[in-house]
């Protein structure tokens, strides 16, 4: 309901709210689980896990077992899991296609300042969001929950907007973060549940100040019910006008699209035939020049270039990569598909592009009035001298 919990009300409105936020399927979830030698994982709960007599996981995926007898999300379950009984996780990606939430999982070193910005863009946009460290500490978790359940790609391509309009301020944050959402595809794969998340506030790392929902300035809520009661739900409607918007401006994902994406574009007769929208002008200031070496690599210098330029340039060496969408449209696990290929490297002042996309790079700066001046480091080779010594035959 929309009645404000605090940390003084009753665990059973507690876990009201926990439920009617965290939803994934209530059919099953999975449980974490710890080996002897250290590892760690998760598992669906089953009424038949380690039973001899029903479980053969030791030979066949759970998904795949015919004697499988899932358990259900249940209050009990959720208390157990804010008590610390155990730590569950969920799969947001119902039977229809649909979910309750687009999770959004930050794990370089960078995370926090990635989150942040991130979170400054959704507020640009009215989308209300939550920041959860994660349970290691070492990364964190952007929530973003709808008022009824919504379709996979649309919720995804909400995703992919943020991440392509906070990659105009932070490029840093990485052309491999569009594969860091949950629901991880748009579609369910077959023989398995997509992609599965832990859920927060579990009660042994909250101990430690991890897996705690954070304000702006990355201190723990003092009320952390307080906070998620605030948090509001996004409404379908506003999510389908941020998307359609960002569909028309060409900022969903802002790279060259594979044929094989057919989501992607709502009207392809528009399209030119780098098969990419044209992008909105880029913000200055600029630089009169930018100096950039030929060599093994377009070494392009970042000094005097905007964010939102050095986005673009990353952006001039990356396309999507059709195999991910071949296996998403197919029902096939996307697991390690990167959405999106990137042959740009990150230098620490300069990016390094294919020499193939020297070119639309100088084509990118052009309107901007900037000029370049490229200095050549290739390496030319000494000239041999080499008679020919042998026969030649008809």
């Amino acid at each position: 309901g929309n009645a404000l919990v605090a940390h003084s009300s009753s665990i059973e409105n507690q876990i009201g709210l926990f439920r009617s936020l965290f939803r994934g399927r209530e059919d099953i979830y999975a449980v974490r689980w710890e080996g002897k030698r250290g590892n760690s994982g998760y598992s669906p709960a089953c009424t038949h896990e380690w039973d001899r007599t029903f479980c053969r996981k030791h030979r066949i995926k759970c998904a795949e077992c015919e004697n499988r007898e899932f358990k259900p999300v249940t209050d009990e379950v959720i208390r157990d899991h804010l008590l610390g009984k155990h730590t569950i996780g969920v799969y947001p990606l119902l039977l229809d296609e649909t979910c309750w939430f687009l999770a959004f999982d930050f794990d370089k070193k960078t995370w926090q300042e990635d989150a942040v910005t991130f979170l400054n863009t959704c507020e640009e946009i009215g989308v209300s969001a939550g920041l959860e460290r994660s349970r290691s500490g070492k990364g964190g978790h952007i929530w973003i929950f709808f008022d009824r359940p919504v379709h996979a790609s649309l919720a995804r391509k909400l995703g992919c907007a943020i991440l392509t309009r906070t990659m105009e301020r932070r490029h840093q944050i990485g052309l491999d973060s569009y594969d860091r959402f949950f629901p991880g595809q748009d579609t369910m794969p077959q023989g398995g549940f997509g992609s599965l998340i832990a859920l927060p506030l579990q009660r042994g790392p909250t101990e430690k100040g991890n897996s705690v929902f954070l304000s702006r300035e990355l201190d723990v809520c003092a009320d952390k019910w307080l906070f998620l009661s605030s948090i509001k739900r996004l409404q379908i409607e506003n999510l389908e006008a941020i998307v359609k918007e960002a569909l028309r401006s060409g900022m969903i994902i802002g790279v060259r699209i594979s044929l094989t994406d057919e989501e992607a574009q709502e009207d392809p007769w528009t399209l030119p035939p780098s098969k990419k929208k044209a992008e909105e002008p880029i913000k200055g200031p600029f630089p009169e020049t930018v100096r950039i070496v030929r060599s093994n690599l377009a070494y392009i210098e970042k000094n005097g270039l905007a964010p939102a330029m050095l986005n673009r340039l990353v952006r001039l060496a990356a396309f999507q990569n059709p195999d991910f969408y071949k296996a998403q449209a197919m029902r096939l696990s996307t697991f390690g598909k990167p959405r999106i290929i990137g042959c740009a490297e990150d230098f620490p002042f300069h990016i390094g592009l294919p020499r193939g996309c020297l070119d639309g790079a100088l084509e990118l700066c052009k309107p901007y009035g900037i000029k370049s001046e490229i200095i050549d480091e290739r390496f030319e080779g000494a000239a041999r001298d080499v008679g020919f010594h042998g026969e030649l035959r008809r």
